[in-house]
């Protein structure tokens, strides 16, 4: 998840082009590609300074190899990513998926921005897509449990239920992405460079691993989409305001769903969070100064971990990973 603090405003403004002056298309493309490019470094080299200064947590990740012959849940597969550098993050999600053999598409990208590469995974054959993004790689000096290795973790454990749950006439495209700690970078490659299919909605993985009540979050306005994850959510038992919110633009996080929102696609976050902390969270993430002072003092959970080295799979909760895949197959099930 990407946290660009007060930048992630003026790129806002870049991107819909309610600057005032009214520049042209190529300026504001300029000036949102300037925007991400320094929010992305600031997030990376605030990430690193403050998780220098924290004791860190040792990990010393199994082998991929024993990884992949064995893990099967998604608490267990967050071992495939956890502590791992950002290369052998997305050198292992990319063993996973051809140890599998399923058919994976690489998307690689490079600019003065960074550098990465893309999979994604289609299942179906119909020409309505549903795009569910999960980024693979993390902010130095942290183990990237619940981001992002929890959502990678999900979608691959999701990878072998799909074939049954797919809809005649859908396609379900499991995309896993690189650096999105950079400003949404990898999503933004594949955006421009990707030719897409007619895409129905776009959901990114964030933050799946600790909390029982989901959060479907940068949600503008109404669409035909939004209507279809209601109707899921509330197909398999969730109710409004308890089993899952429904959350307006967040002004200081971010994810990869917005490389797509700004190419006119229904996208948004997906998350979970603890329903405990509902209010503490809304606070923190609707009111970025309120937000700032909390993260001086106290930060409510998923954020108490969120770019720490304190983010360990020992603090992920199988249930809040079930509760995201289960989710996920309703949603799934309901695409028609």
């Amino acid at each position: 998840m990407n946290a660009p603090g007060k930048l992630g405003r003026a790129s806002h403004l870049a991107q819909t082009g309610r600057s005032g002056g009214g520049p042209g298309p190529l300026q504001l493309n300029r000036l949102r590609e300037v925007g991400f490019y320094l929010r992305g470094r600031l997030n990376s080299q605030v990430s690193r300074l403050v998780n220098a200064r924290r004791h860190p947590h040792r990990i010393t990740p199994p082998p991929v190899d024993e990884v992949i012959r064995h893990a099967r849940s998604p608490a267990a597969l967050v071992a495939l990513l956890e502590g791992r550098s950002n290369d052998d993050r997305e050198a292992a999600v990319a063993g996973y998926l051809e140890a599998r053999g399923v058919a994976v598409a690489r998307h690689r990208f490079a600019s003065f921005e960074g550098r990465g590469e893309n999979f994604s995974v289609d299942v179906g054959e119909g020409p309505r897509t549903l795009v569910l993004i999960a980024h693979h790689d993390a902010v130095p000096g942290s183990p990237g449990a619940n981001d992002n290795a929890a959502a990678v973790a999900v979608l691959l454990g999701l990878l072998e239920r799909l074939p049954r749950l797919v809809p005649p006439g859908m396609r379900v495209r499991l995309l896993f992405t690189a650096a999105e700690e950079l400003g949404y970078l990898g999503a933004r490659a594949y955006v421009r460079d990707v030719a897409l299919p007619e895409v129905v909605g776009v959901l990114s993985l964030e933050l799946c691993g600790i909390g029982d009540c989901l959060a479907i979050w940068d949600v503008a306005e109404e669409t035909p989409f939004l209507g279809t994850l209601r109707a899921a959510f509330e197909a398999a038992g969730l109710t409004r305001d308890e089993g899952y919110h429904v959350v307006g633009r967040i002004p200081v996080f971010g994810s990869d769903h917005r490389a797509f929102s700004v190419a006119g696609i229904p996208a948004y976050g997906l998350s979970v969070v603890p329903l405990a902390h509902a209010d503490a969270l809304r606070q923190f993430v609707l009111k970025p100064t309120r937000g700032l002072l909390m993260h001086l003092v106290r930060r409510p959970p998923p954020f108490d971990t969120y770019h720490t080295p304190r983010d360990t799979a020992s603090t992920v909760q199988p249930a809040a990973l079930q509760l995201v895949g289960d989710a996920l197959e309703a949603i799934v099930a309901s695409m028609r």
